[in-house]
């Protein structure tokens, strides 16, 4: 297969790119203007069926909530499925962009807040559209199957495993392989593979202790859960200091931790949200059973009245890529941006997604995973945001960028897309050229 630049099956399909980019910019803009919160991707998911049916596309929509999916089937050949995340995070944005979102939005906890494009779903989403399209127009230089798969709430791990328990598979077919990407405050216009783990297994417990209240000044006559629950956070950091192999990495975080309403008022019971990133399935395993273990063993020490309620709320698997799509990839890219612009990724990042979920058909992480996949990071940041940035290095200055969920993370509109879309297509075409 030629994917040489500019004469060949990639420079013919990605030809009207340059008089595509203005309309694929307003579509970003408008995307990261409108921020919508994970299940509530209504309008986003409007605009895509309504561009990707335009692309002419069978479209179906509601898929998994508020899941689209896009299928166009071009002759004898694999099918190759190409996968999008569309919502955004709760978070105040302070980019100072001229287009930056003012959207308040209500969350599943029925909370007021701020809603913002803080991870780069709104460039994902522009250049699945782009690249749809210019797939479609392009039919004769490609044969086989696409599948556009446009997720919901990936940022609360559920929408890869919404969509295949409502049948994204038996409804419109198991793909030959599973393409997705990230943009990420990495240089604009470059692109990152690595075969392998390249994002950890992510795990959420919900923790109750159960205490007795009172009033603060007769604590003999209470239980008190603010003081269980300081030393359960105490006591957690020993798991991965003291009971994981130092090889192995591991991380243990308590996002959340509530309790009271006033200060002299002993409360009945405190809150914890803990999160546990690893890159192995018995690491994983090891550090749920050490939470478990401490936080029974404190409320139990404490004399809490009743035993702690421990509860899992949401995990995907490692994001775990295949050596033989990297290596398939990773050439048709290198073949397109040329070497300067794609690099090796040198190590797995502990950000974790639920894109692993779709080598999963049943989306049950526990089961084989029998499709292959491949999941690659491109930049997002500028050249002025580099030069701008402290540090001496190009690394040190990636390090100092606001990074995805932060508050000041942005995209250069053009670079970003422009490169996105041509990622997705030279991918596509590694297994649909002609």
């Amino acid at each position: 297969m030629d994917v040489t630049i500019g004469n060949g099956v990639a420079g013919s399909v990605l030809g009207p790119l340059d008089g595509a980019m203005a309309d694929l910019r307003d579509l970003y803009v408008d995307l990261h203007r409108n921020p919508e919160l994970s299940l509530q991707e209504v309008r986003t998911a409007g605009i895509v069926a309504q561009r990707l049916s335009g692309s002419g596309y069978e479209v179906t929509t509601g898929v998994g909530g508020t899941g689209v999916v896009a299928v166009l089937r071009n002759g004898e050949g694999p099918t190759v499925a190409l996968r999008a995340d569309m919502d955004a995070l709760p978070v105040l944005e302070e980019t100072g962009l001229p287009y930056a979102s003012e959207v308040v939005g209500t969350d599943a906890e029925g909370r007021t807040v701020d809603v913002m494009h803080a991870c780069g779903h709104d460039a994902h989403t522009a250049c699945l559209v782009g690249a749809a399209d210019l797939l479609s127009q392009a039919r004769e230089s490609w044969a086989g199957t696409l599948l556009w798969i446009v997720q919901p709430a990936e940022e609360i791990i559920a929408g890869a495993q919404l969509m295949l328990r409502d049948g994204l598979y038996r409804r419109f077919g198991t793909p030959d392989v599973v393409l997705g990407q990230h943009v990420a405050p990495l240089p604009a216009g470059m692109v990152f593979h690595r075969p392998g783990p390249v994002m950890a297994a992510t795990l959420s417990l919900d923790v109750t202790i159960h205490g007795r209240g009172g009033h603060g000044s007769r604590p003999e006559t209470t239980v008190d859960p603010v003081v269980v629950g300081s030393y359960v956070v105490t006591r957690l950091q020993t798991i991965v200091s003291r009971e994981i192999d130092p090889q192995q990495p591991a991380v243990v975080t308590v996002g959340e931790f509530h309790a009271g309403t006033k200060s002299n008022v002993i409360p009945d019971e405190a809150r914890l949200a803990i999160n546990i990133r690893s890159y192995d399935d018995e690491v994983q395993r090891h550090v749920v059973s050490a939470i478990e273990r401490i936080v029974r063993a404190e409320a139990e020490a404490a004399r809490c009245p009743r035993p702690p309620e421990i509860t899992r709320s949401y995990g995907g698997p490692v994001t775990r890529n295949d050596a033989g799509v990297v290596e398939r990839v990773q050439a048709a890219h290198l073949a397109w941006f040329g070497p300067k612009r794609v690099l090796d990724m040198p190590a797995p990042a502990m950000g974790s997604e639920d894109f692993g979920l779709f080598a999963h058909p049943d989306g049950d992480a526990g089961s084989p995973a029998t499709i292959p996949t491949g999941f690659w990071f491109w930049g997002g940041a500028s050249a002025d945001q580099l030069a701008a940035a402290p540090g001496g290095t190009l690394l040190e200055k990636v390090a100092s960028l606001p990074s995805n969920h932060h508050p000041g993370f942005m995209v250069d509109p053009e670079p970003t897309v422009r490169t996105g879309v041509e990622a997705l297509v030279v991918a596509a075409l590694a297994y649909l050229g002609r």
